[in-house]
């Protein structure tokens, strides 16, 4: 992909939108992979078993796109492999570990939203760590409209705080590690061919998630029918592409920039599980966090233009 695609600003879009309905269409696979697989609430095991199984076949995968299809190196300088081995487990093992068996505790569309509180702490983490992408006022009503979003979709039909450490916890948690990643990322994308930045990250990331998973009692003999089997490969294919191509735009521009466009993420996860998956309904306590989180979104990074 040619690099003037990739900092254009329509380029950039167009890459930027793909990858975030690409993250949003997670949920609903997920969750329907949870229940064609009949995974039980409490298997943490075998759910980080298939987060596993889905990383590895992706990271492989793009390894040999980079070898054999983009006809470059995907080898790393030795100086870069902390780096990247810190990158695998934040982006990949924690992240996954948390999402996965978080958002098998609550439905597809709250969890759509409660993730998107991963671009609130880009911001943040941008600020204390990026010379060039500092807080400003406008970012912080951004800040406070977004996490306002994020405690009502927490409130129940009762106006009551419904909220779980294993459920809305665990992604609040993903959110916070996929957030240190990004900015990680920015600074190693400089170096190194994003595509096999992100093929090495995910089989780090998924051999540190086999282990977790066969510590936790996690089978390897899923019930993988016609179904789950081409969600699994699904799974592969959206995270290869979606990592790959939002790393390759982290490295011209600037991650605050580019975070405007994953409001994408919780729009179209939530419509995405309200249409595929049963019993899901958008109601008017969502449809509310959903406005607050685009709105949040778009203030954090808007141009001072």
């Amino acid at each position: 992909m040619k690099t003037g695609f990739l900092s254009d600003k329509y380029g950039v879009a167009l890459v930027a939108i793909f990858c975030s309905v690409l993250w949003g269409s997670a949920f609903p696979v997920l969750k329907v992979t949870y229940q064609e697989m009949a995974i039980l609430p409490g298997d943490y095991g075998s759910r980080i078993i298939l987060a596993a199984m889905r990383f590895m076949l992706a990271g492989i995968a793009l390894l040999v796109l980079v070898r054999f299809g983009m006809k470059s190196s995907f080898k790393v300088e030795r100086r870069y492999w902390p780096a990247v081995v810190v990158s695998g487990i934040l982006q990949i093992s924690l992240q996954y570990f948390f999402f996965y068996n978080g958002l098998a505790n609550t439905t597809g569309m709250k969890g759509a939203v409660l993730q998107s509180c991963c671009t609130f702490f880009v911001v943040i983490f941008a600020h204390l760590f990026l010379q060039n992408d500092k807080l400003n006022w406008k970012k912080g009503f951004g800040l406070v409209t977004g996490f306002g979003g994020i405690i009502l979709v927490n409130w129940g039909q009762k106006f009551n705080l419904e909220f779980s450490l294993a459920g809305e916890g665990f992604l609040i948690l993903a959110g916070i590690a996929s957030a240190a990643a990004m900015i990680q990322a920015k600074n190693l994308t400089q170096n190194i061919n994003a595509f096999a930045l992100t093929g090495w990250q995910m089989v780090i990331g998924s051999a540190f998630l086999f282990c977790a998973g066969f510590l936790t009692k996690g089978t390897v003999v899923l019930d993988l029918t016609p179904l789950a089997g081409g969600l699994l490969i699904y799974s592969a294919f959206l995270s290869a592409a979606s990592f790959s191509l939002w790393y390759a735009i982290l490295k011209y521009n600037k991650a605050g920039e580019i975070e405007i466009y994953r409001f994408m993420i919780p729009v179209s996860g939530a419509l995405l599980s309200a249409f595929f998956i049963p019993g899901e309904d958008l109601n008017i306590m969502m449809i509310g966090a959903l406005f607050m989180v685009a709105v949040g979104i778009f203030a954090v990074n808007r141009s001072p233009q």
